[in-house]
């Protein structure tokens, strides 16, 4: 979510709301209907404390409230620590029943399209999450749900379970996937396939590293690794060749770093044999629009097999 220079009574940078509008707007024309979002997300700061977790939610929800509803499609999470307590985090029943309600409260909406869960959970049985979820989906507020940060054997026993015991399946994942990040392919892609479940690729330019903003070896102000420590380790002292061997290339073909990655995830899907939809980030409308044009950019066989060669070959 796009930044302001303002701060709240915690000293925290807030979102950019009409900036954050006027993105939704611009994609909203452009056919995007489909938001990402997570109940511990604040939109402009990360990691994100105890009394920040949730605004991202509420940001979505006041910003999209004069759009028609049934044209949007809604996705959140559960699982990730809300309160210290115990049942504060995880897919307990108990948990996952009191974060959908404060969900849909921050969104200001009656159901979301697709709920996923987070991250796991090793110390909840996989029936009972299952059970939670598909009570959710026979309630009416929710219509999917979806794994995100699982093992391949964890989505297995979740598909064989809902098999089993007629519960409602997920139908998605969303995993980190970009260039720079592949490791799904070996495992998840594979699961995926099997079972018909479509992936949201997060992070597809990992983290801003595929975005040529610090090909000049520093940081940038306002970027995300200015707010993030985490971000700001991964970044500090890595070798930029491979990135610039891709600008380079992508230059070549006259298109810009970002398109050539989103358009990468894009054409990947094909090759793959699993639906891929890049969750992008963004900060202003001018990387919106950017980005937009990946949609239209054909890669060929030879296109992808270089750009993977380039990523590759100067590898860290």
């Amino acid at each position: 979510m796009p930044r302001s220079d303002k701060l709240d009574r915690y000293g925290v940078r807030t979102v950019d709301n009409e900036e954050f509008s006027r993105v939704l707007k611009i994609a909203m024309d452009n056919g995007l209907n489909f938001f990402d979002t997570a109940n511990r997300y604040h939109g402009a700061m990360t990691p994100v404390d105890e009394v920040h977790r949730g605004n991202a939610e509420k940001v979505l929800g006041e910003t999209l409230k004069g759009y028609d509803r049934e044209s949007l499609v809604i996705s959140t999470k559960v699982g990730g620590r809300m309160m210290p307590w115990a049942n504060g985090g995880g897919l307990s029943r108990k948990h996952i029943m009191w974060q959908i309600r404060e969900s849909l409260s921050r969104l200001q909406m009656d159901y979301v399209d697709v709920y996923l869960m987070h991250s796991p959970d090793r110390e909840t049985p996989h029936q009972e999450t299952l059970w939670a979820m598909s009570d959710l989906v026979h309630s009416g507020r929710i219509h999917y749900t979806g794994c995100s940060n699982h093992e391949p054997e964890e989505i297995e026993d979740f598909m064989h379970l809902a098999s089993e015991h007629e519960l409602h399946a997920p139908v998605t994942l969303q995993e980190l996937y970009n260039l720079r990040s592949r490791g799904i392919e070996a495992g998840l892609v594979p699961t995926a396939a099997r079972y018909g479940l479509s992936i949201m690729a997060y992070s597809p330019l990992a983290e801003g590293m595929l975005s040529e903003k610090y090909l000049s070896g520093s940081i940038p102000e306002d970027s995300r690794a200015t707010y993030s420590e985490e971000v700001r380790k991964r970044i500090i002292g890595r070798r930029l060749a491979a990135v610039r061997g891709l600008s380079a290339f992508a230059k070549e073909r006259g298109i810009s770093l970002p398109q050539l990655a989103l358009a990468w995830i894009i054409n990947k899907q094909e090759h793959l044999g699993v639906a891929l939809i890049p969750i992008v980030g963004v900060s202003n409308c001018n990387q919106l629009t950017e980005n937009l044009r990946a949609l239209n950019i054909k890669l060929s066989e030879e296109d992808l097999k270089e750009t993977e060669r380039v990523s590759s070959e100067s590898s860290e």
